[in-house]
């Protein structure tokens, strides 16, 4: 029998995370199924800025980076984070950018490998990640071969071919867990075993994975991680970004000769002693490298408490849910339509998004915004669905599974304003 509205409110009802919906300041008439790439505002986080900008800046002054705590925010801050991701406090700080962590993390582990006898003829010099990862991690990769002088390669191999593309040439495997436009999951555990197997190290960059799916970076024997927390984690355009390092690297890392190449003030081991000669700080603060943003750091603060307030495993349910039924809805409403899924149809091996392809997947993404359903699109022909469980209802799947059959079963996309293209998408 098929799903029905009224089969989705009655689920609504019963849903333990549906009360975390009013910790969000959704705007009325809107679905939100973009939270995989900004997540919307907790209710909590305005009134934490006010405090922080009014009382701590406002009367404080600079008296608050010892009084309010700013100069531990990134510790605290990734001291929360690390309980979603499977990382201890010691080995995970917020800095940064997830591109910066990531050209940190990948340096630091280059020069490690280059520190390790040789065990064949053969020179570790291939950075291997997919095709399909995310450009940013593929530039900065890019960017370090060349800063290093060419001495090692970038291997782009297909997602379902990176295991047998692991041997003695690769120095490091680098790879988003989830991936951006098809949500298809890696087994991490997996693929970090077989890169030790074979003497490489793992970084994981986890932008679409943390806040959003059980995550143990520990447990997996990961390397290194970075993550950004303005997608799940709902810390506001532009978050602070966040960086791990297992702990049995950071004593090496610490070394000058080991360390990640940006040698900021903040990371320095005694950054108020001003000695003009760069001492690393001998633990994950040795990740850290100029002054953090405090404002930004009290926001991501209030989202990261939504997430801790729910549990990753009621969500990771609640998200398998979600998506579940809006396969089956938009397969069975908008059949013969145009749409294929692009995502992985298991859920196991799939993030808390789903996309369709469709050859006109820009307009059609349009003309639902302008419905009031909010994706977003990916080039060349993707339609990608955010299922954030915190505030997404299984009313707003059926009415947005029923927007996009009704938006393609009349061509509502054809039309010239949902054609212009615009500078974000």
């Amino acid at each position: 029998m098929d799903t029905t509205r009224q089969d989705c409110a009655a689920r609504d009802a019963a849903d333990a995370l549906a009360p975390h919906r009013n910790a969000f300041a959704l705007p009325d008439g809107v679905i939100y199924l973009d939270g995989n790439s900004l997540g919307p505002l907790p209710r909590a986080t305005a009134a934490r800025l006010r405090e922080v900008v009014e009382r701590e800046w406002g009367e404080g002054l600079i008296r608050s980076w010892n009084s309010a705590g700013w100069i531990d925010a990134p510790r605290r801050v990734g001291a929360k984070i690390a309980r979603l991701v499977g990382a201890q406090a010691n080995e995970l700080i917020c800095a940064d950018s997830t591109s910066i962590n990531l050209f940190k993390v990948l340096a630091g582990a280059l020069a490690l490998q280059a520190a390790r006898p040789r065990v064949s003829t053969n020179e570790r010099r291939v950075i291997l990640t997919e095709r399909s990862n995310f450009p940013t991690d593929l530039y900065m990769a890019q960017g370090l071969a060349d800063l290093l002088g060419g001495r090692h390669e970038l291997k782009l191999v297909e997602f379902d071919e990176v295991a047998a593309a692991i041997d003695e040439r690769v120095a490091v495997l680098m790879l988003t867990h989830v991936n951006y436009r098809t949500g298809a999951m890696h087994d991490m555990a997996a693929l970090t075993r077989r890169a030790h197997d074979a003497g490489a190290l793992a970084i994981w960059d986890l932008a679409h994975s943390a806040g959003a799916v059980p995550v143990d970076l520990n447990a997996a024997g990961a390397d290194f991680a970075v993550g950004c927390g303005y997608k799940y984690l709902n810390g506001g355009p532009g978050a602070p970004a966040f960086v791990f390092v297992a702990e049995r690297h950071l004593a090496a890392l610490a070394d000058r000769t080991f360390a990640q190449p940006l040698s900021g003030w903040i990371g320095h081991r005694a950054p108020f002693d001003f000695d003009p000669d760069y001492a690393p700080a001998r633990g994950i603060d040795r990740f850290a490298v100029g002054t953090p943003s405090i404002l930004a750091l009290a926001a991501l603060d209030c989202g990261v408490e939504t997430v801790l307030a729910a549990g990753i495993d009621a969500l990771r349910a609640k998200s398998v849910a979600l998506t579940e039924l809006f396969i089956a809805l938009v397969e069975q409403r908008c059949a013969g339509l145009g749409l294929a899924l692009a995502s992985p149809r298991d859920a196991q091996p799939r993030g808390s998004q789903v996309s369709f392809a469709h050859e006109h997947a820009w307009p059609v993404m349009q003309a639902l915004i302008a419905r009031g359903v909010i994706g977003d699109f990916r080039a060349p022909d993707i339609l990608r669905f955010g299922f954030a469980p915190l505030y997404v209802r299984f009313v707003d799947v059926w009415d947005a599974a029923e927007a996009l059959r009704d938006i393609l079963a009349t061509r509502a996309w054809d039309r010239p304003e949902f054609k212009q293209r615009k500078t974000v998408t």
